[in-house]
């Protein structure tokens, strides 16, 4: 059996109960090294064999998980944040399922959700934003062509951009273009929950000039929108004195 498990944004006590109780059974561990906390492999018991993944194809991680099977071991593959997202987890999947090994999801904190505990923000605040954008740029991995950068800035949405503090010259002009104020509030977080994190507020037309400045150029989620300020919105309906529920009734009725 394999089991998918999201490591969370960084934080060693940010993975989740089910993933801590499976890493802490698993016979084989096999880990995204160059993102995930290394911490997280003390819950593994004595005997348990860990590999680093960042030095493996896929081939060589599906035959690790093969031959960790036929000896009827618990294999953890331990993803960074979210498996779900930029995780990579449906090419293993496949060739699992047609291998006929067995396999189970456990979600985890992706980095954009890390990266609002670390500001106190919230991204659907009324009359601001209700909706929160995941996306990256273009890379190695490209993007369709209706999500990008310049076609998803036309929401005014709040944004989190992961995969892309490399290129945060391109994505600034991309922002631009595609309608964000320069004024528009930003955030640049790297490393989000770990020891070592590094938060930096700035606009959509600073992100460029935050990123230099700091020398971030990898491991960081950028966030954009009206949302990162956390002022001028409305407040929530659901807890106002004349709006009834299910649970209460309006202040003016009773």
């Amino acid at each position: 059996m394999v089991y998918f498990i999201g490591a969370g944004p960084g934080a060693e006590d940010l993975i989740t109960v089910r993933g801590k109780n499976l890493i802490e059974k698993a016979d084989l561990i096999i880990y995204a090294g160059s993102l995930v906390n290394p911490a997280l492999l003390k819950y593994a018991k004595e005997n348990c064999e860990t590999v680093n993944s960042a030095y493996l194809t896929l081939e060589e991680i599906i035959e690790r998980m093969k031959n960790a099977e036929e000896k009827g071991q618990m294999v953890v593959r331990l993803h960074t944040g979210e498996p779900s997202l930029y995780g990579a987890v449906r090419e293993q999947m496949d060739v699992l399922s047609k291998l006929g090994i067995h396999y189970e999801s456990v979600p985890g904190v992706s980095a954009c959700f890390g990266a609002a505990s670390s500001l106190n923000l919230e991204y659907t605040l009324p009359g601001i934003s209700q909706t929160l954008i995941i996306t990256r740029m273009e890379g190695k991995t490209a993007v369709p062509e209706a999500e990008s950068i310049e076609s998803l800035s036309s929401h005014k949405a709040s944004m989190a951009i992961y995969l892309s503090a490399g290129m945060t010259e391109k994505l600034q002009q991309k922002l631009l273009t595609g309608g964000y104020h320069p004024d528009t509030p930003a955030a640049i977080v790297y490393k989000a929950t770990w020891p070592e994190e590094e938060k930096y507020l700035c606009t959509v037309g600073t992100i460029h000039e935050t990123a230099l400045e700091h020398g971030i150029s990898k491991i960081a989620v950028i966030l954009v929108g009206d949302s990162i300020a956390q002022g001028n919105y409305e407040k929530s309906r659901l807890y106002a004195a004349d709006f009834s529920t299910e649970y209460r009734k309006s202040r003016d009725e009773e």
